[in-house]
């Protein structure tokens, strides 16, 4: 909980005794590598956020192709927002991808904790901005920059995830195959 509460400290601050009754609302979590926290045809239940490890967000396309959407690391919030707002069975899956340790709270008890501590709706509203803007940043790069340059960017501003990261989940999340990221770190590399 100490990780959560640095985190929180970064927008908005709360005392001891508050973060205490905040942290009734939430549930910890461990989850092996690969393991479903969510999975297509499910009703979202949980908006998940990360202590330690990576989870992913990913849809499986009409060729049977697993697609990744989003990535969260230590520190990122991660749920399908439309099913889990609404209560919806959601197209999408959320996976471990590497063993992870979690928050999470139910759309019920985020409810709640925001009625009791109006500071947090405060905090969420900072969080959902932060990922819409990441979520309009990745659509600019995926409509401007060339496939090569969008993973070259990748590799300068988040190159210790880029190691983290198996590379066959990089491309998916890049929109290529593995085969043509192989060929574009070959180039890169020599």
């Amino acid at each position: 909980m100490e990780r959560f509460r640095a985190h929180l400290e970064k927008f908005i601050h709360v005392d001891d005794s508050t973060f205490e009754m905040m942290s009734k609302y939430f549930k910890v979590g461990f989850i092996g590598k690969k393991e479903n926290l969510l999975e297509e045809g499910q009703i979202c239940r949980y908006h998940y956020f990360v202590l330690k490890g990576i989870l992913r967000k990913f849809f499986i396309n009409e060729k049977g192709v697993e697609q990744t959407t989003e990535f969260a690391v230590e520190n990122w919030w991660l749920t399908d927002n439309m099913a889990y707002e609404h209560k919806l069975v959601s197209p999408f899956f959320i996976q471990a991808v590497e063993k992870a340790e979690v928050l999470y709270i139910s759309q019920e008890n985020q409810e709640k904790l925001m009625t009791e501590f109006p500071l947090m709706e405060r905090y969420f509203r900072f969080v959902y901005q932060r990922a819409y803007a990441a979520a309009q940043m990745r659509v600019k790069y995926l409509f401007s920059l060339p496939k090569e340059e969008f993973y070259r960017d990748m590799l300068r501003k988040y190159p210790e995830f880029v190691q983290r990261v198996p590379q066959y989940l990089i491309a998916s999340f890049l929109g290529f195959t593995p085969e043509y990221l192989s060929e574009i770190r070959k180039k890169i590399n020599t």
